[in-house]
């Protein structure tokens, strides 16, 4: 799996994002391309911003590190088609293309200037501290299949 934490792989996902348009179309599910961004800026933003979310209580972070740690945090098959998501995850809404897709842009290059280092041991949301391995799987196998399902 690439590494999104080094710099020369967030370049690469930021010209992918920087090939969206607002009318690209999904190759499958509901989103649309502004959603579709606004989603995966929530990543970046539980790290960046995360006096913005609620954290789960202790049974709730139980929970989501017996079911969902392993799939987000290690690359063992992608993520399916269409999957069912978080609810913080879950965007409805219209949002501004430009500003999501900038932002987008953005928060991938600032967590390549932290690196791997940065990102080793510190603690998640919901799932506590992870490996930087475990933070990298994460960022990019969700990023990588969002920017599939949208053809870039």
């Amino acid at each position: 799996m690439k590494n999104i934490l080094k710099e020369e792989v967030a370049n690469e996902v930021i010209a992918r994002i920087e090939k969206l348009t607002p009318d690209t179309k999904a190759n499958w599910g509901k989103m649309s391309v502004d959603q579709m961004l606004a989603h995966c800026n929530v990543p970046y933003r539980m790290v960046y911003n995360s006096e913005d979310f609620k954290k789960p209580g202790a049974f709730g972070r139980f929970m989501i590190k017996l079911f969902a740690k392993k799939m987000v945090t290690t690359y063992s098959k992608p993520y399916p088609k269409s999957g069912r998501t978080a609810p913080d995850f879950v965007i409805t809404d219209k949002r501004n293309f430009e500003k999501e897709k900038n932002l987008l842009a953005n928060y991938v290059k600032k967590t390549a200037e932290h690196g791997e280092s940065y990102f080793d041991g510190k603690e998640s949301h919901a799932m506590g501290a992870l490996t930087k391995d475990e933070w990298n799987v994460m960022f990019y196998k969700h990023i990588d299949h969002h920017l599939n399902q949208f053809g870039v």
